[in-house]
């Protein structure tokens, strides 16, 4: 008799401590989603909220047919309507931090300018700069943008998303920054499909603007590619010789937003990106040249 007294007296105690109302308790349920890159499954937001599974659940319904949140193969996520007020911005705080050190490192050791951007439609949006005096020769700017399929930024990001997705995106529409651009959306399929080859690393000479080459490997989080990081030179610079730089620093970025590897059930085909060495062969096979000197 006691211990039921007991037990109903504890039942008393959580019912009373548990939010009153449903904005509040929707109000815990949002404040569990830390950063918009962050992925949450029920348990572990019931866990976080200390709100009862069952009364977890059916929020989480009512927030996902609202816009509120998401809902993948990860777990929960923001959605649309949460991005929008002000969690993109957000977004784009939390990745510049994490990849700022790698940036300037990268600067550093190489002397050459390094960007950050994201994806923005058909669009890159430059985040970062890094690069001390060389890089007032560059004609990029933070808060900048490019086209994407001119652009190794661009390209190593439209290389992880559906090929449905990119056509969607661009249409019969796909215009030219050089003469050197792409300007056909099959072989800019062509072109994507070359960069998954070579392990997501994607390069690009005088494409969008005369005699300045790039190289570039896109941050990829649960979803997709969520930025991208690339180092710049001059038509003739030794591109090959960075990469291992590129995409370490872009591993690096990733695992400190998403922790381990978390890669989706879609692109769990994908090709895995080299470990931190690499050795001569590795390199031969990772990237290759044509006889004019193009990359392949």
């Amino acid at each position: 008799m006691a211990s039921a007294l007991s037990t109903n007296a504890g039942s008393v105690v959580e019912q009373r401590v548990l939010p009153p109302s449903m904005v509040e308790r929707m109000t815990l349920i949002m404040d569990s989603f830390e950063r918009p890159q962050t992925r949450l499954t029920l348990e572990e937001v019931a866990q976080r909220t200390c709100l009862p599974r069952s009364t977890t659940h059916r929020i989480l319904d009512q927030l996902l047919r609202l816009g509120w949140l998401n809902h993948t193969t990860c777990g929960y996520g923001l959605g649309p309507r949460a991005l929008g007020l002000g969690g993109r911005e957000v977004g784009h705080t939390a990745l510049r931090a994490a990849a700022a050190p790698r940036l300037h490192n990268l600067a550093i050791r190489t002397e050459m300018v390094v960007h950050l951007a994201v994806l923005d439609g058909t669009d890159v949006y430059y985040l970062d700069k890094v690069g001390g005096r060389a890089a007032g020769d560059i004609p990029s700017r933070v808060g900048g943008r490019a086209p994407a399929h001119c652009t190794a930024l661009g390209k190593g990001m439209l290389a992880w998303l559906p090929p449905e997705q990119v056509d969607a995106q661009y249409g019969d529409a796909i215009g030219r920054r050089t003469t050197r651009s792409i300007g056909d959306l099959g072989v800019l399929h062509q072109e994507l499909s070359r960069i998954r080859g070579r392990n997501g690393v994607a390069f690009e000479r005088g494409e969008c603007f005369p005699n300045i080459a790039c190289v570039s490997v896109a941050l990829r989080g649960p979803e997709g590619p969520i930025g991208a990081i690339s180092m710049v030179g001059d038509e003739r610079s030794a591109l090959e010789r960075v990469v291992p730089l590129v995409v370490n620093a872009a591993r690096a970025v990733s695992d400190e937003l998403f922790g381990a590897p978390q890669i989706s059930r879609r692109s769990r085909r994908d090709p895995v990106i080299p470990g931190e060495t690499w050795s001569s062969e590795s390199m031969a096979r990772l990237v290759a040249t044509g006889e004019t000197g193009d990359w392949l």
